[in-house]
């Protein structure tokens, strides 16, 4: 496997070794020892599916106390799939990093806590994996807005769906500092 650097520290591209002949195509998608060589977690506490349809937009999303690494693929379609650091006090904070990620090209990308993170769907669907290092807790769960003029994300499109949360969420700037990855007990 290839692990491609973005820019954002810890945020990468990993790209796995696919194999193919006449029956289809083979891969790994996460084998502890190749991804701790680089790395990356060797465990996780949780993994999630979801199917989305064109012009779904997800995000920006994190959890403020027990932050979530999450590895994230496409099984099925085309995604934009965006990091934002929000890490009080790093050098990188507001800055963001994005990969197109495609059932074609087999790219995993890996968001390590203390980001928020979000997604376009740029095929008619698209049926997202990912893994998380932490489970999932709702009193946790918040949200940047997407379209932050600070953090200024080029969207390869405009979304069509955008739910209430997400287009209600505020912008970073406006995120007290305790709601913000680090900044808690």
């Amino acid at each position: 496997m290839r692990v491609l650097e973005t820019g954002l520290d810890g945020v990468v591209i990993v790209e796995p070794r696919v194999y193919g002949d006449e029956r289809g195509s083979f891969q790994e998608s996460w084998k502890a020892s190749s991804y701790g060589e680089h790395g990356l977690p060797t465990a996780f506490a949780q993994a999630n599916v979801s199917r989305s349809v064109k012009g779904v937009l997800r995000g920006l999303h994190y959890q403020f106390q027990q932050p979530q690494g999450k590895l994230v693929s496409v099984l099925e379609g085309r995604i934009f799939d965006v990091a934002v650091d929000i890490r009080p006090g790093s050098p990188s904070f507001g800055q963001w990093a994005g990969v197109e990620l495609s059932g074609q090209n087999h790219r995993q990308f890996y968001i390590p806590e203390g980001f928020a993170h979000g997604f376009i769907v740029l095929s008619s669907s698209a049926l997202f994996h990912y893994h998380c290092t932490t489970e999932y807790c709702a009193k946790y769960d918040a949200a940047i807005a997407w379209n932050d003029p600070d953090i200024a994300i080029n969207w390869p499109c405009e979304p069509v769906t955008v739910s209430e949360k997400d287009r209600s969420a505020p912008f970073l700037r406006d995120v007290p500092p305790e709601r913000l990855p680090g900044e808690n007990p």
